[in-house]
């Protein structure tokens, strides 16, 4: 069997950020605009994207995971931009997105982003966009929660809403003898050092997959190179991080990156190979590391 390669990115914060409305700028926009204006608008640059996204297609990969952060501050004119950078990426039976924390940045944004991406976003069965998702990409299935919710000023934590939790119980327990490899898109990590980063509810959904078990989660958010083990009924289960696809290196945090997965079947278990390729030290993109997960 050829392996089935999925290429996962996350974080793209496409720049640049269009100049906001001045009535735009209330509540956590505010200190989230000064924020860009003092660094972030130096940090994430689109000719860094532009070659992690050109790089990654060269590769060929079956498949395509974005884990969230398409926008900054959730103003109306970054949707549309965004939505074109996305489809420059691939079509949406290409690419697997959900949402992240600044693309609910503030009340109304996450129905936006839902608007404009939900075709990126739809299980296979439905033309409506809900959540959890689940699409099936050969060997893979590919399940979709947003932990992406507006928060105060400061603050960027995530959570699943309980109809979630619930429909993801499900949803996994139908998928326990369909022989696929089951893929975990969430945008926050399940444990993070920042309190006010963090997924409120990682509890209950550790507990949940502990119960039923997936192959592989993979998210973004903490911007950096990660990879964290969790329990599962069986086996422990990898959980992948990756630096933002826009960013060049500055103080702890990497320069852009992205992960490739090899994924293919070995008797009864599942072989994954993880590729990074990214900027790493250098000017030009090429592999970091490999790995067998």
């Amino acid at each position: 069997m050829t392996a089935f390669t999925l290429a996962h990115l996350s974080d793209p914060h496409v720049p640049p950020m269009p100049e906001p409305q001045w009535r735009e700028l209330l509540g956590q926009r505010v200190l989230g605009y000064l924020n860009w204006r003092r660094n972030r608008h130096l940090i994430h640059r689109r000719d860094m994207l532009d070659v992690i996204v050109s790089d990654m297609q060269a590769q060929q990969p079956d498949h395509i995971a974005v884990t969230g952060d398409l926008v900054n501050l959730a103003l109306a004119a970054e949707f549309p931009r965004a939505r074109r950078w996305i489809e420059s990426v691939g079509t949406p039976d290409h690419v697997s997105l959900v949402p992240g924390n600044h693309d609910a940045y503030v009340r109304g944004a996450a129905q936006r982003f839902a608007e404009t991406f939900g075709d990126y976003m739809r299980s296979d069965d439905t033309a409506k966009t809900r959540f959890p998702f689940l699409r099936i990409r050969g060997p893979l299935a590919l399940i979709g929660v947003s932990s992406s919710v507006p928060t105060a000023p400061f603050m960027a934590t995530g959570w699943l809403r309980p109809e979630q939790h619930d429909e993801l119980d499900r949803m996994l327990a139908a998928l326990a003898d369909a022989h696929l490899f089951r893929v975990l898109l969430i945008h926050h990590p399940l444990r993070s050092q920042h309190w006010q980063k963090r997924l409120t509810d990682s509890d209950t959904l550790q507990a949940l997959l502990k119960r039923h078990g997936v192959e592989l989660i993979l998210h973004g958010h903490d911007h950096i190179h990660s990879t964290m083990w969790f329990d599962g009924p069986q086996r422990r289960i990898p959980a992948i991080g990756v630096p933002s696809a826009s960013s060049i290196a500055h103080g702890r945090k990497p320069a852009a990156a992205y992960n490739l997965f090899a994924i293919e079947r070995d008797g009864e278990r599942w072989r994954c190979e993880q590729t990074v390729r990214g900027f790493g030290d250098g000017n030009m993109v090429h592999e970091i590391k490999r790995v067998m997960l």
